[in-house]
């Protein structure tokens, strides 16, 4: 069974969702003001990596992740570029979608807020209906935090001094921890409509109301980086067990650990972010992928040069161990008869798997898993290419497969296409002709041939008898 840590529990529990079979995720997503960084990236892997999981244990899976297109740090950026905040917003909107397909990372539901208000003002209308938020005379509402008796059990901050938010509003609130719903407007801000005047809506009340028009109004899992657990998804959780009147309102609270640069956190605030767009010129966003899963989701990861190389000779042995087994199972004819050596290897395949699903059960410890996927390659370029077996040959591809649908890192190169074995064909006539060459001394030509095949991504290796070729990244 699955396990999960649950913020709010602090403990690891079993997933047991609210209607099983379905699985309903909200993650929360970027504030669109500037460009993607890798801690963005870092939070949305895992968000990618439960839903993946989930789907792959059999759960029907549905995942929001919302977009904020209104906010403070938008109209500043705006004001500061002399433009509409709209022009902001789709600027940085096309960044987290190309950030996202070249991550290879899936959300059902993108929702928007600048298309929600009218959901938001109902939700805000409700709370103020129910004495659980107040107007005040500027025309802007607050929730009254006193009116809510769990308010700091997910943070564990009981004191109301470590309450205290939005301070430059100190004079409109009722009491310092109090927290907007709605912002009346400013001069020369974008504003909608609603029964308390002009405004737009807080930060936090966003998020309850996306994730309850396509959830419902329990959710299985809510997540997002640890620095949202106060207070943005305390206050969350406040307002949506307020109106909805379910306790608990969401039943697991998944949160990333930092992504850190020298030990700080790697934040737009303290101007040490490596944003998404630069590192991707110089790292496959696979490799990325696979340097992000090295650590738990839970733990800090610091950002290192030598473990994106490290990952990015892990993604080329994944690469090789594919088109190795892809090139054998085109070569190799079926048999009815397995050896005792070749048993022991089909043992040895069953643990990987075996080890590598207990360790996404536990809390999705994707190190763990990795190690196996490792040791799968270790399989194929240890015993079955040098003593190829098809029943083993097809048996390891079948887990890379599955693993991949976890991992999301080989689907340019798992899957067959019509010109997979056309290719294989033409790059072995190649090698062929260079080994005649070869054979004949003319080494200025098998050389060329060979540094024409590096240019071209397929790396040669010369031995005694015969030359091996492998997808060089």
């Amino acid at each position: 069974m699955l396990k999960l840590y649950n913020t709010l529990s602090k403990v690891v529990e079993p997933f047991k969702p609210v209607n099983p079979p379905q699985a309903k995720i909200y993650f929360c997503g970027p504030t669109v003001y500037d460009y993607m960084h890798v801690g963005h990236a870092r939070a949305y892997i895992a968000a990618d990596v439960l839903r993946r999981y989930l789907m792959v244990k059999g759960y029907d899976v549905l995942s929001v992740q919302n977009i904020t297109d209104i906010d403070d740090k938008i109209i500043k950026r705006a004001n500061d570029e002399g433009v509409s905040y709209d022009v902001i917003t789709s600027r940085y909107i096309d960044d987290y979608f190309d950030m996202l397909n070249k991550l290879n990372i899936k959300v059902h539901v993108h929702p928007r807020v600048t298309a929600h208000i009218n959901e938001i003002v109902e939700f805000v209308k409700d709370l103020i209906d129910s004495g659980y938020a107040y107007v005040t005379p500027l025309g802007s509402v607050y929730f009254n935090v006193d009116s809510y008796p769990y308010y700091g059990e997910l943070s564990g901050k009981l004191d109301r001094g470590e309450w205290g938010q939005e301070d430059e509003f100190l004079s409109e609130k009722r009491r310092p921890y109090d927290f907007a719903l709605w912002k009346a407007v400013k001069p020369g801000e974008p504003y909608w409509e609603s029964p308390w005047g002009k405004g737009r809506p807080g930060w936090h009340i966003e998020c309850s109301v996306m994730s309850s028009k396509y959830l419902g109004s329990q959710i299985d899992i809510h997540g997002g980086g640890q620095d949202l657990i106060f207070p943005h998804h305390e206050n969350e959780k406040a307002q949506s067990e307020a109106r909805f009147n379910h306790r608990p309102w969401v039943k697991y609270w998944f949160h990333v650990g930092y992504l850190t640069i020298k030990k700080e956190k790697m934040s737009k605030s303290l101007g040490n972010v490596v944003f998404f767009k630069d590192i991707v010129r110089s790292v496959k966003p696979e490799a990325l992928r696979l340097w992000v899963l090295s650590a738990h989701y839970r733990t800090p990861l610091e950002f290192s040069e030598e473990g994106l190389d490290i990952a990015s000779r892990t993604y080329s042995r994944l690469v090789n161990a594919v088109s190795t087994l892809k090139k054998l199972l085109s070569e190799v004819e079926p048999t009815s008869y397995l050896n005792d050596y070749e048993m022991m290897v089909l043992r040895s395949l069953s643990i990987i798997k075996e080890r590598f699903y207990s360790a996404m059960d536990d809390d999705l410890n994707t190190p763990e898993a990795l190690s196996q996927v490792y040791e799968l390659t270790t399989v194929v370029f240890r015993d079955l290419e040098p003593k190829p077996n098809y029943a083993l040959i097809l048996k390891a591809y079948m887990l890379l497969r599955e693993f991949n649908e976890v991992l999301g890192v080989l689907d340019k190169h798992i899957y067959y296409s019509p010109s997979d074995e056309l290719v294989g064909k033409l790059v072995e006539l190649l090698v062929n002709v260079r080994q005649k060459h070869r054979d004949l001394k003319d080494y200025e030509t098998s050389d060329w041939i060979r540094n024409e095949l590096m240019r071209l991504g397929i790396k040669l290796m010369d031995y005694r008898d015969r030359s091996k070729w492998v997808i060089e990244l």
